[in-house]
């Protein structure tokens, strides 16, 4: 998929990327986090495009050297706003990356931002999509693209379960099929079941926004883009959610694990106790580590 970026969208990519090599964190609702320093000889983090849209557009970070290395697809998160950047997955991606992993940190069109339905979604998808193509060969063919494994936080862990459900879409029904299956996800306090979500009224009406409308208006669009209507997903799914969590309520979790064991999916839900929203994306807390070693069992 040939798309250059645009001079405005490098812009806007290197520009935050080096702001966060001038000042080592990134902030956050509650706080600023450090970005991790990366080991000695890893190349520069690249921006591609996968559109034309400034915003449609992730990072490729690799370790140093020259074998083949597994992928972890980074979605951040933000109530699918365009508040928020992936600036909050990059000290996640870096932490990665010293381990051994590459990470593709993906940006996506959000609402107030050209964003929502489908746009939103069919970002994710050719974001995912652009895996084997351009994504690959930067990396010189070291990606082992049988070996990816989607992780996202919050809206970000709606949209990486839901990437990691397409294949169960009606043909052309929002993006084509995926030239990628991962084996397996990492939902960080994701928002996993859209229904309960915009019943309850998270973030300040977000899925509705997401959606254009609730979930009587637009039945249709919440049976393709909720997570817990698309169960099982292409492999195991584990969804990593602090009890403390006051923004995504811990039951977002637990429905969807309820749901893909009904349907003879595999999935699991393991609790942090007394643990917020935000300390599952910060790699200097705990709640990473539990999340990183989930991660690491998948791949």
């Amino acid at each position: 998929m040939g798309v250059s970026v645009t001079r405005r969208g490098v812009l806007a990519g290197l520009g935050g990327l080096a702001g966060l090599a001038a000042c080592g964190r990134v902030a956050t609702p509650t706080g600023e986090v450090e970005v991790p320093a990366p080991q000695p000889g890893t190349p520069d983090p690249r921006p591609l495009a996968y559109g034309s849209d400034p915003v449609q557009y992730g990072v490729l970070h690799l370790p140093p050297g020259a074998g083949p290395v597994p992928v972890v697809v980074v979605v951040h998160g933000g109530y699918w706003r365009a508040s928020y950047g992936l600036e909050l997955g990059t000290p996640l991606a870096v932490d990665l990356t010293n381990r051994g992993f590459a990470a593709w940190n993906i940006e996506y069109r959000r609402v107030g931002a050209g964003g929502g339905w489908p746009a939103t979604f069919a970002d994710v998808a050719a974001a995912v999509d652009l895996l084997p193509d351009a994504v690959q060969k930067t990396a010189g063919g070291r990606l082992d693209l049988d070996r990816v494994v989607m992780l996202g936080h919050s809206a970000g862990g709606h949209l990486a379960t839901w990437a990691a459900s397409r294949d169960r879409l009606p043909d052309g029904s929002v993006a084509p099929a995926p030239r990628v299956r991962p084996v397996g996800t990492v939902a960080q306090a994701g928002v996993l079941d859209l229904v309960a979500a915009a019943d309850q009224g998270l973030g300040g009406g977000a899925v509705v926004d997401l959606l254009g409308g609730t979930p009587v208006a637009v039945a249709g669009r919440y049976a393709l883009g909720s997570p817990a209507a698309l169960v099982p997903a292409a492999g195991p799914v584990v969804c990593v959610h602090g009890d403390a969590d006051t923004v995504v309520p811990l039951d977002q979790s637990q429905r969807y694990v309820a749901a893909a064991r009904d349907a003879q999916g595999e999935a699991r839900l393991r609790v942090l106790p007394g643990v917020d929203h935000f300390g599952v994306i910060d790699p200097g807390h705990p709640a990473w580590v539990a999340v990183r070693e989930e991660v690491v069992g998948l791949l």
